[in-house]
C-alpha cells in the first residue's frame, strides 16, 4: 500500500519547509518506494506562500482521507503569531489518525499549541526555539538539534533541515541505502546527524542594540580573549543579568552558548587553513585539544581530525564540495 503523506500548509507557509521534503519523497518514488503527497489547508484550495508563489490543488483535512504521516510545514507567522484555530484544527484531525507527526521549523508550533509535545524534546528554526521553550514550557526544546524524534513525532530545525528530516523519514520506512541513493541525487550528504548542531548559528545574527553590536564585534575580532560573562559584562558597562537578557531578546541565546559558537566557527576556519589541532584551540579560545574535541563531538557530531578530513582536499585549506560520492559520504546517527 502507497504511504500517504499529509503537508499541512496555509498562507505565509515557507516553500522550502514544503518543496524540499516533497523532493525527498518524490526521489524515493523514482526508486520504486512510492508516497502519495496530499496537500492540506484549513479551507482547502490555493494557499499563498511567503514568498508569493501559490500552492493550488489543497484539500481540507475531512477531505484528505487516510494519512499515514503528517508533516507540518512552518513559516514566520507561527512563531510570530498566535496559531489560527482554523489551522489547529486541521492538523488536529490529521494527527490524530496518523502513524507518525512531524514537523519542519516553526511547524512544531502547531504541534505544541495541540499539547502534542508536551513533556517531549521537539527542533525548531535556531532563531524561534527561545521563544517555543517560553510559549510552552512542557516542551524539551533542543535549540541546537537538527531534527529530534520522541515517540511517533518527529521535529526538526528550519528550512533545509526539511531535507533531513524526510531523509531520515525514507530511511525509517525503506532503509538507510534508498536515503543514500536520494541524497546522492540531490548532491547532499546522507544526513547530517541528528542530534548535530544547526549550522546557521547566532554566531552570524544581526543585533538590533547598538551596545550588543560592539561587544559582538570584539568578540569577532579576537575570540581567543576573555569573553566569559563577567568579562562581557564590564566591557559593554551593564550587569551580567541585563547582558543576559540583551542576548536572549536579540539572538535568542545566552552569552556563553554564543561565545561557544564564534569560537567553534573560528576553529573550523582554522583546521581547513591547516592550523594543527592545538594551534586551533589555543587561537580559537578553547584551551586545551580536549576542550575543543568535546564541542566539536557535541555541536557537530565529530571530531577535529575527522572534520578536517571530510570537509577539506589534498590542498590545504580548500573546501570541497557536499557531493556524497560513496556510502561513507557522511556517518549518520539517530536520535
Amino acid at each position: 500500500m502507497t504511504h500517504r503523506v499529509g503537508f499541512v500548509v496555509f498562507d505565509g507557509v515557507t516553500m522550502l519547509d514544503v518543496s524540499s521534503p516533497a523532493e525527498v519523497l518524490h526521489q524515493a518514488g523514482r526508486l520504486g518506494h512510492p508516497y502519495d503527497l496530499v496537500m492540506i489547508s484549513a479551507c482547502g484550495g490555493e494557499v499563498m506562500t511567503s514568498t508569493g508563489m501559490p500552492l493550488s490543488g489543497t484539500v481540507t483535512a475531512t477531505e484528505a482521507g487516510r494519512i499515514d504521516t503528517v508533516l507540518v510545514a512552518g513559516g514566520d507567522r507561527l512563531a510570530e503569531q498566535p496559531v489560527d484555530a482554523e489551522l489547529l484544527a486541521a492538523t488536529r484531525t490529521v494527527a490524530a489518525r496518523a502513524t507518525r507527526v512531524a514537523s519542519v521549523c516553526t511547524g512544531a508550533f502547531v504541534l505544541a499549541e495541540l499539547g502534542l509535545l508536551d513533556g517531549r524534546r521537539a527542533a525548531t528554526h535556531w532563531r524561534h526555539a527561545d521563544t517555543l521553550a517560553r510559549r510552552h514550557p512542557r516542551v524539551r526544546v533542543e535549540p541546537d538539534a537538527i531534527h529530534v524524534r520522541d515517540g511517533r513525532f518527529v521535529t526538526s530545525a528550519g528550512i533545509s533541515a526539511g531535507i533531513d528530516l524526510t531523509l531520515a523519514l525514507v530511511e525509517d520506512d525503506h532503509g538507510a541505502d534508498a536515503a543514500r541513493r536520494i541524497a546522492r541525487e540531490l548532491v547532499v550528504f546522507l544526513r547530517r546527524p541528528g542530534g548535530q548542531s544547526q549550522f546557521t548559528t547566532a554566531a552570524t545574527a544581526p543585533a538590533r542594540n547598538g551596545l550588543l553590536q560592539t561587544l559582538i564585534s570584539s568578540v569577532l575580532t579576537d575570540p581567543a580573549a576573555d569573553h566569559d560573562l563577567p568579562s562581557m559584562a564590564r566591557a559593554a558597562a551593564v550587569s551580567p543579568r541585563h547582558l543576559t537578557r540583551l542576548f536572549h531578546t536579540e539572538l535568542g541565546t545566552t552569552p556563553a552558548r554564543w561565545v561557544e559558537r564564534v569560537r567553534l566557527d573560528h576553529a573550523r576556519q582554522l583546521l581547513l587553513d591547516g592550523h594543527s589541532v592545538t594551534s586551533v584551540a589555543r587561537h580559537s579560545g578553547f584551551g586545551s585539544d580536549e576542550t575543543l574535541r568535546r564541542v566539536f563531538v557535541r555541536h557537530l557530531g565529530t571530531t577535529p581530525t575527522a572534520y578536517r578530513q571530510r570537509f577539506t582536499t589534498t590542498t590545504t585549506g580548500t573546501v570541497r564540495a557536499a557531493i556524497p560520492e560513496a556510502e561513507n559520504a557522511v556517518e549518520h546517527h539517530r536520535t
